[in-house]
């Protein structure tokens, strides 16, 4: 077959590397550059305040700690829902399925309100128990606490050692089960002996991605934990904004990128070794149905914890965005189209939504894009056994390894002057949310690139057409289905992402991620009702994607996205 010629290959993937180079790897460099240079001189008396201060000592503990806490409790408390989704098939199971992704691609913002809702000081959980019981103080004070924020991370990130482990399980060989059963083992020895050792990849998989997602914890942590409580990304963001030390930020950024790095590193050579997916669905050819009343009795609880957990917060967040202190109410929705007195916004609080979804819009035609064109060279790269395919996928993730805030803070540090003077550009916004949802979209795309059968793009050629054609008319129609997942992941990340856009939008054009945050740093039930019905707008915008491609995909199974 007539391969891609290299100058097309690379003509493709010219436009996401200057993108990467402008955008990645110039700001972390301008980063590393302060961290050891912050005046122009080295200067290691910066790092050894670092290295010897307990205060930072003590935030690096925390983070570290707070995320293997994190971890520990959402193995324990989600392994059990991955056997019940792995092992049996019972009635509902694909609509709960699809129920629990709204968990994971909630932003981060949303899921402290929803908590906020419900387990807070004014939550609905402690309201409810005064007046039943008349108590004159609210029974659960659990506000900035640890335990909140540790509950806030179990619910986010549930979902995703449910799909990963639950994924991987399902699709064991359940031939290795019956030979040992033929062979006298019984069933804990078979889970033990047999099942643990071939779950244990997907099991520390799934661990990494979860620590390294509650290391970067900022918008949980920040509103949840409050003031008393500060994770590396929360404590950057602090050094950069509040206290503007930009060199001391520049040294924690260093640090969490490098931890960030290792981690990813070490989760990809697990995937690789093991074809672990980022995101699947579990198997259903090897599911057995539910005949015992024992295992009605575990399925029973599985699904009532998962209610509990993951629908419960959600429910309280839209109840009281409708509630008020006279029972329900519009008024907090009302109040979104009017600027109060001593307001913290410049605009109309519902203009963050028309900010969220125009950036969100650019966001998504940036990262399909350039995810688009990255998929085309890898997976051509790939049919061709090029060795450095592995070498420009890695590259590709990097920016999933590093914290969006560190991103933003990047930016406000590099892209202030000609002939990158973006900081006071509305473009800034798209362009640090295409960055952060761009390896998400390539990991949408390339799975369906490398299933397209060779045959069709050699008959393509054989009747003479360039790669480019071949490109346009058989690739592109195949994969339609997985660039519009794409673009509805990019889309929803967009709209959510709170690290980066704290550093970049501008008082007047505030995203909801941010508008949310600063409703609920403000007292006052008016605040605190406009915060819970912007988070309810955002939940509803951010879900409505994945409807749509559930509605429009029959078996209505989100594509498998590799890491």
């Amino acid at each position: 077959m007539k391969q891609p010629r290299p100058l097309f290959r690379w003509a493709v993937f010219s436009l996401p590397l200057l993108f990467l180079l402008l955008f990645y790897f110039y700001p972390l460099g301008k980063i590393v550059l302060l961290s050891f240079l912050p005046d122009g001189n080295w200067d290691p008396a910066r790092l050894g305040k670092l290295v010897n201060s307990p205060v930072y000592g003590r935030i690096l503990w925390f983070t570290c700690w707070q995320a293997a806490l994190s971890t520990v409790i959402t193995l324990v408390l989600a392994l059990p829902g991955a056997y019940v989704f792995a092992r049996y098939r019972f009635f509902g199971k694909n609509l709960l399925q699809a129920l629990m992704t709204v968990p994971f691609v909630l932003p981060t913002v949303v899921t402290a309100a929803a908590f906020r809702a419900l387990l807070g000081t004014n939550g609905l959980l402690n309201t409810w128990l005064m007046h039943g019981l008349r108590l004159s103080q609210p029974p659960i004070n659990i506000d900035q606490t640890v335990a909140f924020f540790l509950l806030a991370h179990v619910f986010y990130n549930y979902t995703l050692v449910l799909r990963i482990v639950g994924g991987f399980w399902g699709g064991l060989d359940p031939d290795l089960r019956a030979a040992a059963k033929m062979l006298g083992a019984s069933p804990w020895q078979t889970f033990r002996r047999i099942t643990l050792p071939l779950l244990m990849p997907a099991i520390g998989s799934a661990a990494l991605l979860v620590f390294i997602f509650c290391f970067t914890s900022f918008g949980v942590v920040l509103i949840l934990g409050g003031p008393g409580y500060a994770t590396l990304e929360v404590e950057i963001y602090r050094q950069s904004v509040q206290l503007f030390n930009l060199p001391m930020a520049a040294a924690l950024s260093l640090i969490q990128i490098v931890v960030n790095f290792l981690l990813m590193w070490l989760h990809a050579r697990l995937g690789k070794r093991s074809r672990i997916a980022f995101y699947t669905d579990s198997a259903s050819g090897t599911a057995i149905k539910v005949e015992s009343p024992a295992e009605k009795i575990l399925i029973g609880v599985n699904l009532l914890f998962m209610v509990i957990l993951l629908v419960t917060p959600l429910l309280a967040l839209v109840v009281r965005s409708f509630t008020g202190q006279d029972g329900l109410t519009l008024a907090y929705y009302s109040a979104l189209f009017t600027t109060q007195a001593r307001s913290v916004f410049f605009v109309e609080p519902i203009a963050a939504v028309a900010n969220s979804v125009g950036f969100a819009l650019a966001a998504m035609t940036i990262a399909v894009i350039l995810g688009l064109l990255a998929s085309t060279f890898l997976a051509s790269a790939r049919e061709r056994g090029a060795p450095v395919s592995s070498f420009w996928d890695a590259i590709i993730m990097l920016p999933l390894a590093t914290s969006a805030v560190t991103l933003g803070f990047g930016y406000i540090i590099t892209l202030n002057r000609p002939p990158l003077n973006l900081r006071d550009s509305l473009a800034l916004v798209p362009i640090a949310h295409a960055l952060v949802a761009f390896p998400f979209v390539v990991r949408c795309i390339l799975p369906s690139l490398k299933q397209i059968p060779q045959t069709l793009r050699e008959a393509a050629t054989l009747l003479g057409a360039s790669p480019y054609q071949v490109w346009r008319r058989v690739d592109i129609p195949i994969i339609g289905r997985a660039i519009l997942v794409g673009a509805v992941f990019a889309f929803s990340i967009s709209m959510g992402e709170f690290g980066a856009s704290a550093f970049v939008t501008r008082p007047h054009t505030p995203t909801m991620p941010v508008a949310i945050f600063r409703f609920l740093g403000q007292p006052g039930d008016i605040n605190y009702g406009q915060a819970m019905a912007m988070s309810s707008i955002l939940m509803l915008v951010t879900c409505s994607g994945f409807w749509l491609i559930g509605r429009l995909d029959a078996s209505k199974k989100p594509p498998q996205a590799s890491l």
